[in-house]
């Protein structure tokens, strides 16, 4: 490697604006919810996981982990959609079953959640469209290939034996952020008494690089 290559890594570069991103993304909407709604807080609770899911997708992205990247990245995109189904379609005793102190009793009580693709059904008709459509679009382009890295099919198979190209890399770490952009915006809009979705969007404004296009999709 050379001097100047060591200087300047344009991977690394990648992979900070990224964070930068997301930095600025938790920060705007870092706000404490003043409500005593049991399924505002269960949102607002698997909205921070989500971010914690994107955070750890990124790492695993920079070190080159991409299989397991593309792992947690279901789970983000997954939790997200709880977070909306929460909030706008699931019953308010799912609502208490999810939100019941942790034993064995409850933990029992909370298997049978709807599947996703009964949470997507719920969230079409219940769901305001511009909250549903990014969620709609994420799965429809990326469902089946994320499901192939979750049980080992041939999606990881092949790259894992042949090697990950960096325009792979690079799109899923778009989506990753992506996801963090939907993230902040539900979380913006479970804020009372404050205008932040703007706020959201002039963030992503400023991260051209790292998001993919309007309307172009995802691809992992």
């Amino acid at each position: 490697m050379t001097e100047e290559q060591d200087e300047f890594d344009p991977w690394d570069e990648f992979v900070e604006q990224s964070h930068e991103l997301v930095v600025e993304l938790v920060d705007c909407v870092a706000y404490q919810l003043d409500t005593d709604e049991p399924r505002i807080a269960l949102s607002d609770v698997l909205l921070s996981l989500a971010f914690e899911h994107s955070h750890s997708a990124r790492m695993l992205l920079h070190t080159g982990f991409l299989p397991s990247a593309l792992v947690v990245h279901r789970a983000q995109f997954e939790t997200i959609l709880r977070s909306l189904w929460v909030l706008y379609g699931a019953s308010d005793d799912v609502v208490g079953r999810l939100s019941a102190e942790l034993n064995l009793e409850s933990e029992r009580a909370a298997k049978n959640i709807p599947s996703t693709s009964k949470m997507m059904e719920d969230l079409a008709t219940k769901a305001p469209p511009n909250a549903f459509k990014p969620l709609h679009d994420f799965k429809h382009y990326s469902w089946a290939a994320l499901n192939s890295y979750v049980h080992a099919g041939i999606h990881p198979i092949r790259r894992h034996a042949e090697g990950y190209p960096p325009w792979l890399l690079a799109n899923v770490m778009k989506n990753v952020n992506g996801l963090s952009v939907v993230t902040a915006m539900q979380a913006a809009m479970l804020t009372v008494g404050t205008e932040l979705q703007q706020e959201v969007l002039d963030i992503a404004a400023r991260y051209p690089d790292v998001l993919s296009p309007p309307n172009e999709p995802p691809s992992p």
